[in-house]
């Protein structure tokens, strides 16, 4: 980590400054039902070259000719959604920081999506950081040179396109309720879309449209933000609007089975100096003898849910799917953030745009800080300094 910079920003940390800053954050939106966590990750030159390289190495596996074929099995045969176009709009990679044998830190892949992340949010949050804490102002939570007006014209020109920005809706089951609603409302105010719930669209013949006002306006894209493992014990949620699985005429931005191919499925793919050792549970030839060193994972979960950290040969002979599960040899987070009570682990999840005709470009980061077994909130609800944040790192010109 930067040293320099954490060294100050705990020295100068307090808590009222913390509780400033979580008010700054939230005002003019919804309340913010997740714990943002108290500083950001200042990323150093050499972390932030080798997070580059890493995402890399992903990008061109997902770029070769047969990715598709690769990952078609991704894709469960109930929830595919016709149309699907080249590639998706959307790159989300998650790095656990550790320390290699060199006892250097290094990222380690943990999860990759092809799905839309907190791309409003994370440039609200990082410019908070920097107002409330009065942080170098060259400090950024950008990569490639891009500033906030050449990061959300670039948002704008993915989700948006050459439409209409009415045309253009951010959709999710009930989106101004879901956790987050900040996200969504902060990506509306700098681009201009519609935020609608599933129930808020309705479907004549193969169009989509919603009321606004007096006006009917048809929906040409979808910023999709429904996630379908969220609703797949509840089907009926379709009859309150449309079933996306249906022949639309309406572009997806980004087409959602791309969830699936870029996911877990996609990690035994994957090798590399930044890639944990990844097979699918059913092409197995032997169970290894140092389970304790491994972690079991099923396809189709969300945000850690079904995840067995500790596991026994007995969990892996009640698997009856084991097609939908892979093992992973287990990452060892290191402690790199330090906080006035201990060392706390961190996570980054890089994040790409990829606009139609282009190259998929790293724009901004996510991190979050953890104490707990496991990153995410309901593993660390009882500790501080943990939550999500956002990386910042030396401003260096395109």
């Amino acid at each position: 980590m930067i040293r320099s910079q954490r060294t100050t920003f705990n020295g100068n940390f307090s808590e009222e400054k913390y509780q400033s800053f979580l008010s700054q954050l939230g005002d003019g939106y919804p309340k913010i039902p997740f714990r943002v966590a108290e500083s950001p990750v200042f990323i150093p030159d050499d972390l932030r070259q080798k997070l580059i390289t890493a995402g890399e190495e992903i990008i061109k596996v997902i770029k070769q000719p047969n990715f598709k074929s690769l990952t078609q099995k991704a894709i469960p045969n109930n929830w595919e959604v016709p149309n699907e176009n080249d590639h998706p709009h959307f790159l989300t990679f998650d790095f656990g920081l550790c320390k290699n044998e060199d006892d250097k830190i290094v990222p380690m892949l943990i999860e990759l999506q092809g799905f839309p992340s907190l791309y409003g949010f994370q440039a609200h949050l990082a410019n908070t950081y920097k107002k409330a804490y009065q942080l170098d102002p060259n400090l950024t939570p950008y990569f490639n040179g891009l500033t906030d007006q050449r990061y959300f014209d670039l948002l704008k020109k993915v989700i948006v396109g050459s439409y209409d920005a009415k045309e253009v809706v951010l959709m999710d089951v009930d989106a101004p309720n879901q956790k987050t609603a900040i996200d969504f409302f902060v990506t509306a105010n700098k681009i201009g879309v519609k935020i609608l719930s599933i129930s808020d669209i309705k479907q004549e013949g193969n169009k989509l449209f919603y009321v606004d006002g007096d006006q009917k306006i048809q929906i040409k894209r979808i910023y999709n933000r429904l996630i379908f493992d969220e609703v797949a014990n509840d089907e009926a949620i379709f009859n309150q609007g449309f079933d996306p699985r249906t022949e639309l005429d309406v572009e997806w931005i980004t087409h959602p089975n791309w969830f699936y191919r870029i996911s877990k499925y996609t990690m035994p793919f994957l090798s590399g100096e930044f890639v944990p050792e990844t097979k699918f549970l059913n092409e197995l030839n032997t169970i290894p003898t140092d389970l304790e060193n491994y972690v079991l994972k099923p396809l189709f979960s969300f945000a850690g849910m079904g995840v067995i950290i500790d596991v026994q040969p007995e969990d892996i002979a009640t698997i009856k799917d084991s097609e939908n599960w892979i093992l992973q040899r287990k990452v060892t987070y290191e402690p790199v953030v330090e906080s006035p009570n201990g060392g706390v682990k961190a996570e980054v999840r890089l994040m790409y745009l990829w606009p139609d005709g282009e190259e998929p470009q790293l724009c901004i980061n996510l991190a979050r800080l953890s104490r707990g077994k496991m990153i995410g909130v309901r593993y660390n609800a009882d500790f501080d300094w943990v939550g999500g944040t956002v990386g910042l790192m030396k401003t260096i010109a395109p």
